[in-house]
């Protein structure tokens, strides 16, 4: 635990070693935004005046502090993993790092722990408020009080949002985001808001995607087919079109541009927008009489769909075993081949499962894809992480993830004898602890 300095004139400890880093969080980025290079501004005026060197920026743009925590945004928590390399964290404000109580006592915990400082620019006061790994009493007292209210604000916001796209829905009119595909925005014919029409570009693509299903090529055949055509995925088109670049982070991994994969276009198949139905969270929104409300002319005539989505039913493999709620080692459990996640998978007929790499499923071809019984991975990464820890508490992937935990499989061999029964081949495995994908 630091030693307690004494404060300066003006009531803020004094930061002995002077490195920080700058956290940028913005939850919605567009084009037009200024709000990234304000709170630069504002983190720098931050450090000159306590005399903090910034020595790097963890930029979290399109995330929101009301649903993910410091330690789950892809930059800032690779940074929070590494606190030996900087005595500071610098937000412009409050509500940029946390909008929950929780959050803020979580992070409060993480600088007592880690003797590092929290900085929070106050724009309305005449000096930030610095959170010093030793602070009590009134510093956290009103940093919980501004966490509250950062709290409230998001609350409010939010009702504000899901009252107007309700009101909107009910209308016919869209409300923003992703156009659904084969569609584009275009003026409401009341004069007021906006609709969607068909997208002559995405229209025919469509019409294709129905024909090569009817033809009896697969969703996989499908996808790998746009890709050799080099046809962008639905959120990388709708990027394009708002001057933004294509691709982003999925799965803790950073992509020039999404791929295809038979998960995606099931989705475009699957929608009731193809009949030019507004929909919400997957169905249908009927208006007052139970009838559909229409946000555009329809791709797909009710009986083209109903009949492609019979094709669809027939085609899949029923009732998937019922998995596991959490596996322990998502976001852990990475192949060594592709780099990528792997997944629990049961095995019929089985009473065990396995950790499974899923290249094909982000439509990539993987040179080794791993696989690995999961009880077995799932013992070995508890022990060694309490080995480390030199504890014997149950593990949760929680403080897995939070830790930094990664462990790298190796396709293993075929072949072998009954000795492959009793556990896992370790020499296939790599434990790594705070580093992140």
């Amino acid at each position: 635990m630091p030693q307690r300095s004494p404060q300066t004139a003006q009531g803020v400890p004094p930061v002995q070693r002077r490195r920080a880093i700058a956290a940028v969080r913005l939850s919605c980025l567009t084009a037009a935004t200024t709000s990234p290079a304000r709170q630069r501004s504002t983190i720098q005026v931050c450090a000159e005046r306590l005399g903090l060197t910034v020595v790097a920026e963890a930029s979290d743009l399109g995330v929101s502090a009301r649903g993910t925590s410091p330690f789950e945004r892809p930059s800032l928590s690779s940074w929070l993993n590494r606190p030996h390399e900087y005595e500071a964290v610098v937000w412009a404000h409050v509500d940029r790092a946390v909008r929950s109580v929780a959050h803020m006592t979580e992070l409060i915990a993480w600088g007592r722990q880690h003797g590092r400082t929290l900085v929070f620019g106050m724009p309305e006061a005449d000096h930030p408020l610095v959170v010093p790994p030793w602070a009590e009493g009134r510093t956290l007292q009103r940093c919980t009080q501004l966490a509250h209210v950062a709290e409230q604000e998001s609350r409010t916001i939010s009702h504000r949002l899901t009252s107007s796209h309700e009101a909107l829905r009910a209308a016919g009119r869209y409300g923003g985001g992703l156009v659904p595909f084969g569609y584009r925005k275009a003026p409401h014919p009341s004069g007021v808001g906006w609709c969607l029409a068909p997208d002559p570009e995405t229209l025919t693509l469509v019409r294709s995607i129905v024909d090569d299903v009817h033809s009896g090529l697969s969703l996989v055949a499908i996808a790998h087919k746009l890709e050799a055509a080099g046809v962008l995925v639905p959120r990388d088109r709708h990027a394009r079109l708002q001057g933004r670049p294509t691709g982003g982070r999925r799965h803790g991994r950073d992509f020039d541009r999404f791929r295809w994969t038979a998960g995606s276009l099931s989705k475009i198949l699957r929608t009731p927008a193809l009949m030019g139905h507004r929909v919400h969270r997957g169905k249908t929104v009927s208006d007052a009489a139970g009838s559909p409300v229409l946000i555009g002319p329809p791709l797909l005539t009710e009986e083209e769909f109903q009949t492609l989505q019979h094709l669809l039913n027939s085609r899949s493999k029923g009732i998937h075993p019922k998995r596991r709620e959490t596996s322990l080692l998502i976001g852990v459990a990475h192949c060594a081949g592709c780099g990528g996640r792997m997944y629990f998978a049961t095995r019929k007929a089985y009473a065990y499962g396995d950790y499974v790499c899923r290249a094909s499923a982000r439509g990539a071809t993987c040179p080794a894809p791993a696989a690995i019984r999961a009880s077995w991975l799932d013992e070995y990464v508890t022990s060694r992480y309490r080995e480390v820890h030199v504890t014997d508490r149950e593990v949760t992937r929680e403080q897995l993830l939070r830790d930094g935990v990664r462990v790298t499989v190796t396709k293993g061999r075929s072949g072998g004898g009954p000795e492959r029964l009793a556990g896992p081949d370790t020499s296939r495995l790599v434990f790594t602890l705070g580093t992140r994908p």
